[in-house]
C-alpha cells in the first residue's frame, strides 16, 4: 500500500497540534518522526517528551526515524513515548541483527534506514527480518535539502533485490520529496514517501491530499 509521512520536522512548531491535524484529516498515514542526536548527524531535533506528548492528540502510526548512535538504547524509552516503527540507521549500529530483534521484542516494528553513498548490499543478510527499508534520499540532518538524483537507482535495485527473494516489505524514501519527483519515486518502487517542507510549506492539508491523490493513481496502476 502507498503512504505519505509527513516529517515533522518540517511543521511550524508554534501551532503544531493543529498542523497534525490538519495533514491527519487530509489522508496522510504516518506521522515521521526524525529524531537526532547532534553526534550521528550534525543537528539536534526531540526526543521521548515531545512524542509522548503529541500521541495524545493523533491516532497515526508514528514512524520514529533515529538519527542517532547505537539507537537501540532508546528503543524502550520510544516504545513507552508511542512509537508504532522504530527505524536505525545501518550505519549507526554496532551489532544491527541484535538491534532489529531488539524492536521486535518489544513490540514494534523494525525499519533500517542507509545513507545515500550506502549501498543497498549490506542489508543482504537483514532484508527478511525488517518491515521497512528507509532509502535516504539527501544526506541527513537538516530539511529542505535537494533530491539526490543517483538514490533513484537505489530504490530500483532494492526493489528488484526484494522482488528476486519474495520480501514484500515496503521502501521508504526520506529527502527532498516532491510532488514533481513523487512519481519517480513510486515507479521506481517507493510505497512511503516522507515529505517534510512539500507538505508543511503553505497549507498542509492541501498539499497532502496532492500528495495522496498521486499515491492512489500509482496504487491503481501497481
Amino acid at each position: 500500500m502507498n503512504r505519505l509521512a509527513p516529517s515533522l520536522l518540517g511543521c511550524d512548531f508554534s501551532c503544531i497540534k493543529d498542523q497534525i491535524q490538519a495533514v491527519e484529516q487530509a489522508g496522510a498515514h504516518y506521522l515521521h518522526l526524525d529524531v537526532m542526536d547532534g553526534a550521528f548527524v550534525p543537528s539536534i531535533s526531540f526526543g521521548m517528551p515531545l512524542i509522548s506528548s503529541i500521541r495524545k492528540c493523533t491516532g497515526m502510526v508514528f514512524d520514529v526515524h533515529m538519527m542517532v548512535q547505537e539507537p537501540g538504547r532508546y528503543a524502550a524509552a520510544m516504545k513507552e513515548a508511542g512509537a508504532d516503527l522504530f527505524c536505525v540507521h545501518q550505519e549507526a549500529c554496532l551489532h544491527l541483527d541484535r538491534t532489529i530483534n531488539q524492536i521486535k521484542e518489544l513490540g514494534m516494528k523494525a525499519g533500517v534506514a542507509i545513507n545515500p553513498a550506502t549501498p543497498v548490499s549490506v542489508l543482504d543478510c537483514v532484508l527478511d527480518q525488517v518491515d521497512q527499508i528507509l532509502i535516504m534520499t539527501v544526506n541527513p540532518g537538516f530539511g529542505g535539502q535537494k533530491f539526490i538524483p543517483y538514490t533513484l537507482d537505489k530504490v530500483k535495485n532494492l526493489r528488484e533485490m526484494m522482488n528476486h527473494r519474495g520480501i514484500n516489505a515496503d521502501i521508504q524514501v526520506d529527502g527532498g520529496v516532491t510532488l514533481e519527483n513523487a512519481p519517480l519515486l513510486l515507479k521506481a518502487g517507493a510505497n512511503i514517501l516522507v515529505a517534510g517542507s512539500s507538505v508543511f510549506s503553505g497549507d498542509p492539508g492541501a498539499n497532502t491530499k496532492a500528495f495522496i491523490k498521486i499515491l492512489n493513481q500509482y496504487e491503481a496502476k501497481a
